[in-house]
C-alpha cells in the first residue's frame, strides 16, 4: 500500500468515516467489514451522500476511471497505518490508558485535568479497539499538545496491536482484574494482556508510567520503567486518602511528604473511583496542571452513560452502573453499596458475561457474598445468576424483570443497578 499516497487524500479531506450513514462533507470514507456487512458495497452511496473519497479493498467495486476510489489490499490495515503515520507526522505525546476496570473513568477524569492547562485530544465514549483507536489518532491535529488513548482488550495480543498503532509515550494501567477470562484463559492472561502497554514502553526505553502504587501486581509488572506512583503511602508522587462516600465520593491528596493537602468533592459514586481520580490528579501534576485547576475539574467532572451514575426518580434514588460487570468490578460496587449510608437499600444484578469455564464459580461467589452482606432486598437478573445458590427472586431477562416492576413499583429505595451491558439492565431505569 501507498501510505503517502493514501495520506494525502487524508490530508486533503476534512476527516475519516467508516459509516455510510454518516459522511460529512469531504470526509474520506473506508470501506470496513464485518460479520454482518461489506462497506465496499456502500461505497457509493458514502460518496453520494458527501465523502470525497472512498477507500475500498474490493477493485470491483471501483468504477473504471472514477478517481475518488482508493483501492488496498486491506481497509482494516490501511485505516490502522494510516493512523500510524499520521501520528508519526505530528509527534504528539500520548498517553495510553488500559485496566480491567476503569479505563474509561480514568481517561475522562485525566482529561478533564489535562485540559486545563493543554490543548487535549481524547477518547470518546469507549471508542478502545483496532478500529476506534485508529479513529481516534486521526483526530489528532497539529495544535493538540498532548493525546490521551484508552486501550480495551478482551484477547491476548490485543494491547500489542493497539499500542504498535497509537505508539504511546507515557503508560496507565488502572488495575488487573478477572475479566473477558472466556477470551483470557485465565487471570494470568490478562496480566499478561494489560502488560503489554508496559512491554511496548520498555522497548521504547526511558518510558515513563504512572502506577497505582497500593496494586502489587502493577508493581510487579512494571519493572524497567521509570514510575510515577500514587496511592496511599506517605512519600508518593502523589498520595491521599477517602474522606467521605455517602453517595458521592470525597477525598484528599496532596504531593510527596510536605505538599499541602486539598480536599476534592467528585459527583463520583463509589470509593472504588478513588485511585481513579488520584491517577488524574497524578498525570495532571506530571503535566504541569495547577493544583487547584486540578481540585475544580475533578469536582465538577459528571459521569454519564450508565457509569457510576446516580439519577433520583420520583419513587426511588438509583446508582447505575449497568454498562460492564465482571467480578472485581461486581465485588467492588457490592461492597462500597455495604459501606454507603443510605436508608431502604436494594439490589439489581446481572449476569457478567465472557468469564468463560469460571462463570458459574464467580456467579456462585457473588451471590454468596450478597448473603455474607446481609442484604435482603436483592433481584438477579440473567441465566448465569439463575443457576446459583441463592433465596432472592431471579429473572431470565430484562423484559421480565420489567413486567413484574410494572406489577409492583419500588418505593423509597436506594437501588444499585449493576451488570454487563448485554444484560440491558439500563432498560429496567425508566421502570424505577
Amino acid at each position: 500500500m501507498d501510505i503517502t499516497a493514501l495520506y494525502q487524500l487524508f490530508l486533503s479531506s476534512t476527516g475519516v468515516t467508516t459509516d455510510s450513514r454518516n459522511c460529512p462533507a469531504g470526509s474520506l470514507f473506508i470501506a470496513l467489514k464485518g460479520d454482518n456487512f461489506n462497506g465496499n458495497a456502500f461505497a457509493a452511496k458514502a460518496l453520494e451522500a458527501g465523502s470525497a473519497y472512498a477507500v475500498i479493498d474490493e477493485p470491483q467495486y471501483a468504477p473504471a476511471g472514477d478517481p475518488r476510489y482508493f483501492v488496498v489490499d486491506n481497509c482494516l490495515q490501511a485505516l490502522q497505518q494510516l493512523a500510524r503515520h499520521h501520528r508519526r507526522q505530528l509527534g504528539t505525546r500520548i498517553i495510553g490508558i488500559t485496566g480491567t476496570n476503569g479505563k474509561t473513568t480514568t481517561k475522562e477524569l485525566v482529561s478533564a485535568v489535562l485540559i486545563q492547562s493543554h490543548r487535549v485530544l481524547y477518547t470518546q465514549g469507549n471508542l478502545n479497539n483496532h478500529i476506534g483507536v485508529p479513529l481516534t489518532l486521526l483526530r489528532l491535529r497539529a495544535e493538540h499538545d498532548l493525546a490521551v488513548v484508552e486501550m480495551g482488550a478482551s484477547h491476548p495480543g490485543d494491547i500489542k496491536e493497539l499500542v504498535e498503532i497509537a505508539e504511546p509515550d507515557y503508560g496507565l494501567i488502572t488495575n488487573v482484574g478477572k475479566a473477558h477470562l472466556e477470551g483470557f484463559g485465565s487471570f494470568e492472561g490478562v496480566i499478561r494482556t494489560k502488560g503489554e502497554l508496559y512491554d511496548f514502553l520498555r522497548r521504547r526505553g526511558d518510558s515513563t508510567v504512572f502506577i497505582h502504587h497500593d496494586n502489587p501486581w502493577l508493581t510487579d509488572m512494571a519493572w524497567g520503567l521509570n514510575r510515577i506512583a500514587y496511592g496511599s503511602e506517605e512519600g508518593l508522587y502523589v498520595n491521599g486518602r477517602v474522606t467521605g462516600n455517602s453517595p458521592f465520593l470525597a477525598f484528599e491528596w496532596k504531593a510527596g511528604r510536605d505538599g499541602q493537602r486539598h480536599e476534592v468533592q467528585t459527583h463520583l459514586i463509589g470509593a472504588y473511583n478513588f485511585p481513579n481520580a488520584l491517577a488524574a490528579v497524578t498525570v495532571g501534576r506530571f503535566f504541569g496542571v495547577e493544583a487547584e485547576k486540578i481540585d475544580q475539574a475533578l469536582s465538577e467532572y459528571v459521569p454519564q452513560n450508565n457509569r457510576s451514575q446516580l439519577k433520583q426518580t420520583d419513587s426511588n434514588t438509583l446508582i447505575i452502573d449497568a454498562y460492564n460487570a465482571n467480578p472485581t468490578s461486581m465485588n467492588a460496587a457490592i461492597s462500597n453499596f455495604r459501606g454507603m449510608q443510605a436508608p431502604h437499600k436494594m439490589l439489581i444484578l446481572g449476569d457478567m458475561r465472557e468469564l468463560g469455564k469460571d462463570s458459574a464459580e464467580e456467579h456462585q461467589k457473588v451471590v454468596d457474598y450478597l448473603q455474607e452482606c446481609g442484604f435482603e432486598d436483592v433481584v438477579l437478573v440473567g441465566e448465569m445468576f439463575a443457576g446459583t445458590r441463592h433465596p432472592y427472586p431471579t429473572y431470565p431477562d430484562a423484559p421480565a424483570l420489567i413486567a413484574a416492576l410494572q406489577a409492583d413499583k419500588p418505593q423509597g429505595k436506594t437501588i444499585l443497578i449493576k451488570g454487563s451491558n448485554g444484560i440491558r439492565l439500563s432498560t429496567v431505569v425508566d421502570w424505577l
